[in-house]
């Protein structure tokens, strides 16, 4: 790997991790800009992301608890449902086809800032809604196989339907980033075991994304909570709609 290669991927690394810290959904940009600005592989890139995800999953979980932004009672659960899910999901995108993952990354981002933007803002304070332990496991099994699949990590995924289950948007990002660490964990053991993992390229956006993330989550509790739902909601639909706009223009000249 060449030095400017290394430096152009640490850069997207470091911009995906200030999102992922401050907002929570920056991996969804890093999987497109390695695969569309750096040539990487799609099967490659989403292997090498997800492994980056366990230094911004560690970090991004260690500033947001000593703020006391994460609500352990509803992590455990969720835990364990994303776990075996992350794994499944990174074996199962190794034989997945490109097309249909950029697709799916797609669909995923837009929708999901889509809800986010609509749904209906809860009060600073209020208390979430009791959800059982199954739903919890169920929301993590989902969180964790759309995630290792499409390569964003457990945010972009797992915010959206917090909010939409009207959790404060703190909580809800301080929860996404609980749930990056054991996903990334699984998932890299499964793209191991697939042999799509670039474990350099994955050491280099690990570099990057640890500097963005750490600033990211300390940015986070600063910024009101409106302004933070409002940029969540606007970059998911941006960049979804941007990558379905490349994915029609490549079925259309071919």
């Amino acid at each position: 790997m060449e030095i400017i290669d290394v430096t152009t991927f640490a850069l997207f690394a470091m911009t995906a991790g200030l999102l992922i810290g401050c907002v929570g959904i920056g991996g969804v940009i890093l999987v497109p800009l390695l695969a569309y600005a750096g040539g990487v592989p799609i099967h490659t890139a989403i292997a090498a992301a997800m492994f980056s995800y366990l230094v911004s999953g560690a970090i991004g979980t260690f500033v947001f608890a000593r703020n006391k932004s994460i609500r352990w009672d509803l992590t455990a659960w969720m835990w364990a449902g994303a776990m075996p899910a992350a794994f499944l999901g990174a074996v199962t995108a190794s034989v997945t086809s490109g097309w249909f993952l950029e697709l799916c990354i797609g669909l995923l981002t837009g929708a999901s800032g889509l809800n986010t933007l609509l749904a209906k803002s809860n009060k600073d304070g209020e208390e979430a809604s009791q959800l059982g332990k199954p739903a919890l496991a169920g929301i993590g099994a989902f969180t964790g196989f759309a995630s290792s699949l499409t390569g964003t990590g457990g945010p972009l995924v797992l915010v959206p339907i917090l909010m939409w289950l009207q959790i404060p948007v703190l909580t809800a990002i301080g929860l996404s980033q609980a749930i990056q660490l054991p996903i990334a964990v699984l998932a890299a053991a499964g793209n191991i075991y697939a042999g799509t993992l670039d474990i350099v390229l994955g050491c280099v956006l690990a570099a990057g994304i640890s500097l963005g993330t750490w600033g990211g989550a300390k940015l986070a509790h600063v910024l009101p909570k409106a302004t933070l739902r409002l940029i969540v909601s606007v970059l998911m639909v941006i960049i979804g709609g941007l990558i379905l706009v490349k994915i029609a223009y490549g079925a259309l000249a071919g």
